[in-house]
């Protein structure tokens, strides 16, 4: 890519349900094939320099310090939502007027052709924020993606928080995002609480934008495996298997 791009990995969550407080490891750091998760995210990213990632981490954030030395860290000590985690890293991003890509630490199958492309499609359109969405056949515990009559991007509605129409929406948010970085600190500073979880979600930044009257995208995607975030101990697994029988980074 010859445009100038910085990266947020939001790395902070402690894993519970991956049982790692058990033996004190932060979840990005569980690993697969002899390799933390966020190894996998970290060497499929657009961009070359470790200076233009910043990691946010939170429990457990020397290990991941100490593995990934070289990166930037911003830390998040309470963990109060996506857009909480995104906040960690403003004053970093702080003077900086290029695109921002934004995606999870615990995504290691998605690969860099769709992060190539994803960001690529967000110059195109000239878009101040565009969501990386994918429709799935089970999109329980996921944000609905909610598009107007003419397929524009309206909202991302959380799972626990949508009505009865939502839940039936099978096209969700990936997590993955590209911003205009000066427009997203902006949103950032409105950004509320809300919601039935009292956390800031990132998502909310989007419809921020697009009601600022700034333009705001979605870029639908069939991802398939790389859709899979590590969670459990069972999509741990999951993942482990995927990487062992193929060629996924090969």
């Amino acid at each position: 890519m010859d445009k100038k791009l910085k990266i947020v990995v939001l790395a902070a969550g402690k894993g519970t349900r991956l049982q790692s407080e058990n033996s004190d490891v932060p979840k990005v750091m569980r690993q697969v094939c002899g390799k933390p998760l966020l190894w996998y995210v970290l060497e499929a990213l657009p961009v070359t320099d470790k200076q233009d990632v910043i990691i946010v981490v939170g429990y457990g954030k020397d290990k991941v310090m100490e593995y990934f030395d070289g990166y930037r860290f911003a830390t998040q000590e309470k963990q109060l939502g996506t857009g909480h985690a995104v906040m960690a890293a403003a004053e970093q991003l702080g003077g900086f007027d290029g695109p921002v890509l934004v995606c999870y630490g615990d995504m290691p199958l998605v690969k860099r052709e769709t992060y190539e492309t994803f960001v690529n499609e967000h110059f195109e359109t000239g878009n101040d924020c565009t969501i990386l969405t994918a429709k799935t056949a089970d999109p329980k515990g996921l944000g609905r993606v909610v598009r107007n009559n003419d397929g524009e991007f309206v909202r991302v509605v959380e799972d626990r928080d949508c009505d009865s129409e939502e839940l039936k929406i099978t096209e969700i948010n990936t997590g993955v995002y590209v911003f205009n970085t000066p427009r997203l600190l902006n949103a950032l500073k409105q950004l509320k609480n809300e919601n039935d979880q009292g956390e800031y979600y990132l998502p909310d930044v989007a419809e921020i934008m697009l009601n600022s009257g700034e333009k705001a995208g979605l870029f639908k995607r069939n991802l398939g495996d790389e859709l899979i975030g590590v969670n459990t101990v069972e999509q741990l697994n999951q993942v482990e298997e995927i990487l062992i029988n193929s060629d996924y980074f090969g």
